[in-house]
């Protein structure tokens, strides 16, 4: 596969895809472009005969922390004003290739994963996690609700009393914890979080193709459901919410580097 990316990186070796978001001044945010490029390499892979699992990271520090706040919730300087006010309904796009991939994903933590990077670590089937990764479903704090990663996947994962603390709190959480409500299926060392997911990874691309990919379909229907409704939901909640005096509170503290005041309207 010849196409080059500007904010991910690919490489594949014995049938195993590693897709790396590489923008770690920005702690691996995902801006539009990046967002584009995801969808596009993930749809890329599923046609890619040769590829049969895939490695999801990001470039040190971070795994990905969420959307690019200045790029995606502000308009021309001005935090106030809301540039994603055009919602369109669905399930977002490059969550939609994720989630659509018949290859096993699996997810290797190696830093923040917070926000949608949360959420896109959820999307995958096995997260293997750093000793430096850190998770936050912090939506909330900016007015907001997750993705089907937070909505769909994670209360199947750790149960809906813990999802539910994860989603109203917007509380981080360490590696260590993650492991123990099985959020992700093993903790390593950071300079071995590679290598075993790798390792991992051979083994899975060891087996039969079409049977795996068969394999997880299945789970997919019989566990996690179809996504699509819960994805329209999303986008029409997320479009009554982006008009909030609460989001753009959330959004101008981030930015101003101070705690948000709610108001509730």
């Amino acid at each position: 596969m010849s196409q080059s990316y500007e904010t991910m990186l690919l490489d594949i070796n014995d049938h195993v895809a590693v897709v790396t978001i590489n923008r770690p001044d920005a702690r691996n945010a995902l801006n539009r472009l990046a967002y584009t490029e995801l969808e596009q390499i993930f749809r890329d892979l599923q046609r890619d005969p040769e590829v049969r699992c895939i490695v999801l990271t990001g470039t040190d520090p971070a795994f990905c922390s969420g959307d690019d706040v200045k790029e995606l919730m502000t308009g021309d300087g001005d935090p106030g004003k809301n540039r994603l006010r055009s919602i369109r309904p669905g399930t977002t796009p490059a969550a939609t290739a994720i989630l659509d991939c018949d290859r096993p994903i699996i997810a290797a933590v190696n830093g923040a994963a917070v926000g949608w990077g949360m959420d896109m670590s959820l999307m995958a089937d096995f997260r293997i996690a750093s000793e430096k990764a850190r998770f936050s479903e912090m939506f909330v704090k900016r007015g907001l609700v997750s993705d089907v990663g937070g909505l769909v996947r994670l209360p199947k994962l750790v149960g809906p009393q813990r999802a539910a603390q994860l989603l109203y709190t917007g509380d981080i959480i360490d590696a260590a914890f993650a492991r123990e409500i099985g959020l992700v299926l093993e903790v390593v060392p950071h300079e071995q979080l590679l290598e075993t997911a790798l390792t991992f990874a051979a083994k899975i691309a060891a087996n039969p193709p079409l049977a795996v990919r068969y394999l997880k379909e299945g789970l997919r229907k019989s566990y996690h459901g179809d996504y699509q409704e819960m994805g329209n939901w999303i986008s029409q909640t997320l479009g009554t919410l982006f008009q909030t005096e609460d989001h753009r509170e959330g959004v101008a503290s981030f930015l101003e580097k101070r705690e948000p005041v709610f108001r509730g309207k």
